[in-house]
């Protein structure tokens, strides 16, 4: 994996740990009222619910990645995964005064953390969401022929984003007041928004690549 792939696996892991919904909420939520230990325990669950993806998106595609690794299809495919992604997230009708009492009017009871139960709130709160398959399913076709289908180096490059969305999220939690305050209703409606915005960009270029050269792709880049 060169420098390049590297540095856009951070990115890729970087944006994710900003993604708005109720795993972000659940873990600012988690940190403010349980401390920190019990917010990473809870993140680790996730994570291991994303992993779990990625397994389940890589296997159950590598006989259509084989066939079609280099079928400018695939980009196809991949970028209209990531559209319609992003459509659901920009449009997703979850009011701002549900996304206010996620962080600031829920009260729970001061009790003994139950780390268990933490991380697998956090691995089945993930698991259940099928955006997050969606995902990484068209991350999963993307990256593959991109790596000439070499499982060593894509499997290196999915550690690196689930690494970079754990070391962001880590800065999430040890930030957990400053960003309860900041996460206004108006401010969250927004970033949703905007990551909507990002993911159809994202997928629009996925798709015109599958039909430009990536000669050209370069040089546009640079």
């Amino acid at each position: 994996m060169d420098i390049y792939d590297f540095k856009n696996a951070i990115l890729i892991g970087f944006f994710m740990a900003f993604m708005i919904g109720p795993v972000f909420f659940m873990l600012i939520q988690t940190s403010i009222l349980k401390g920190a230990k019990a917010a990473i325990t809870f993140d680790l669950g996730v994570i291991l619910g994303d992993i779990s993806f990625i397994l389940i998106a890589y296997y159950g595609s590598r006989s259509l990645l084989e066939k079609i690794k280099d079928d400018p299809r695939l980009f196809f495919i991949g970028g209209l995964v990531m559209i319609i992604y992003g459509v659901i997230t920009y449009l997703d009708k979850q009011s701002k005064k549900e996304s206010l009492a996620t962080t600031k009017d829920i009260v729970v009871p001061s009790v003994k953390n139950n780390y268990l139960k933490l991380f697998l709130k956090g691995y089945f709160l993930n698991f259940i969401n099928i955006g997050v398959l969606a995902f990484w399913l068209g991350t999963v076709l993307l990256v593959g022929p991109a790596l000439h289908m070499d499982q060593q180096a894509i499997f290196s490059y999915f550690a690196v984003i689930i690494l970079a969305y754990f070391v962001t999220d880590l800065g999430k939690i040890f930030l957990a007041k400053q960003l309860k305050d900041k996460m206004t209703p108006n401010l969250t409606f927004r970033v949703k928004r905007i990551m909507g915005v990002i993911l159809m960009v994202c997928g629009v270029f996925l798709i015109l690549k599958g039909f430009i050269p990536n000669e050209r792709i370069n040089e546009f880049i640079q």
